[in-house]
């Protein structure tokens, strides 16, 4: 990012801080994307919060932004099991932010598994979580109670844009991982699994690229949408499957499970949108299927009889590429921030919520200060 860019988004997230003040001083701990633009969003966190810990998502880290970061903030290893153990979690928790009043932004509902022991045994007190992801908003969703607010951005109007753009740049990824290996994806077969916005923007970006795309989605409103749009559905993941040359997984939970696998044709490319632990259950098949290494970003499976090509180790394909997609991404961190600040004014209570229209709006019209033209 260029000095003029970078001034421009410092001063947006000014703007967004000011509109947006956080209330009682509160300690915040971050699960993120540790990208090359992540440090100006880290930086307007610690405006409104004292920042507790920042936790990178293990498969989407830029290594000079990680070095650039750990000069600023706590970095901590991220992973599922981190938190899904509710003793350790607590733990956790007191070493890092004992006896504050504590925000968790959350990527994917990791603190979702320990979340009643956090907000009943914390010294502190959990103001509540700020949720980023679809995967993680179902996560929450699932929850017999929710015991603290957890404001979800996951479905704001403001999350479109970025939503279509990462789309886009699954396939771009995807497109790129196969000509490396000297392959194309041109008129072939393809499957997305999940039309939500994201599964919606890759099916018809593989359209425009001359693919023929089936979609499945265990939600019959959505295979409805889908065959609006002119898409072919299938009702079962089996049928799906069967004549893929090319899967995409976009259904931020698990789309493919061990039985599944055994489905694909041979010589298929699969691919996934989210982390691969919420999308695909690979490590079902260790000690099935041989793994063998083809390029950096490529690995075969193979058994008897069967072989298909798994992208990225299953993980978020286009953060291979950096997973660019604009200045459209500071809309949703601006939410974030909004949301962060309305948690510490105690404006919701315990459930799960969105933010107010009048404030995405406030944050839309900031952003055209910014960023248009």
């Amino acid at each position: 990012m260029e000095s003029p860019e970078k001034a421009r988004l410092e001063a947006f997230f000014r703007q967004i801080t000011t509109r947006f003040p956080a209330g009682e001083h509160v300690t915040t701990l971050i699960i993120t994307h540790l990208l090359s633009e992540r440090p100006a969003f880290l930086r307007a966190m610690a405006a409104t919060s004292t920042v507790g810990a920042v936790l990178p998502k293990p498969r989407s880290v830029d290594q000079p932004t990680l070095e650039k970061v750990r000069r600023a903030f706590t970095v901590h290893d991220l992973s599922r099991e981190l938190f899904a153990d509710s003793t350790w979690a607590l733990e956790y928790l007191e070493d890092t932010a004992g006896g504050r009043n504590v925000i968790l932004i959350d990527i994917g509902g990791y603190f979702a598994p320990c979340l009643d022991t956090l907000v009943e045994k914390f010294s502190g007190r959990v103001l509540g979580v700020v949720e980023d992801t679809e995967n993680g908003h179902q996560r929450y969703a699932a929850l017999d109670r929710l015991p603290c607010p957890v404001v979800s951005v996951a479905r704001s109007p403001l999350k479109d844009c970025e939503d279509h753009l990462v789309g886009r740049s699954i396939v771009f990824s995807t497109d790129a991982l196969v000509r490396a290996r000297g392959d194309i994806l041109t008129s072939r077969n393809a499957c997305v699994i999940g039309f939500g916005k994201v599964g919606r923007a890759i099916a018809q970006t593989l359209r425009a690229q001359d693919l023929r795309v089936t979609v499945h989605d265990t939600d019959p409103v959505k295979r409805v949408q889908a065959h609006s749009h002119g898409f072919r559905t299938s009702a079962s993941t089996a049928e799906a499957l069967r004549e893929a040359e090319l899967v995409l997984c976009a259904t931020g939970n698990l789309a493919l499970r061990q039985g599944d696998f055994s489905t694909l044709r041979n010589g298929a490319y699969l691919a996934s949108v989210t982390s691969s632990e919420d999308e695909l259950e690979l490590g079902s098949l260790h000690g099935l299927y041989k793994r063998t290494p083809v390029s950096e970003h490529l690995t075969r499976y193979e058994i008897t009889g069967h072989y298909f090509y798994v992208l990225a180790d299953g993980g978020a394909v286009n953060f291979v590429h950096g997973a660019a997609v604009g200045s459209y991404i500071h809309l949703v961190q601006a939410e974030i921030l909004a949301a962060t600040a309305a948690l510490s004014h105690g404006r919701f209570q315990s459930g799960l919520h969105e933010m107010p229209a009048p404030d995405r709006q406030a944050i839309a019209r900031t952003w055209f200060d910014y960023f248009d033209g």
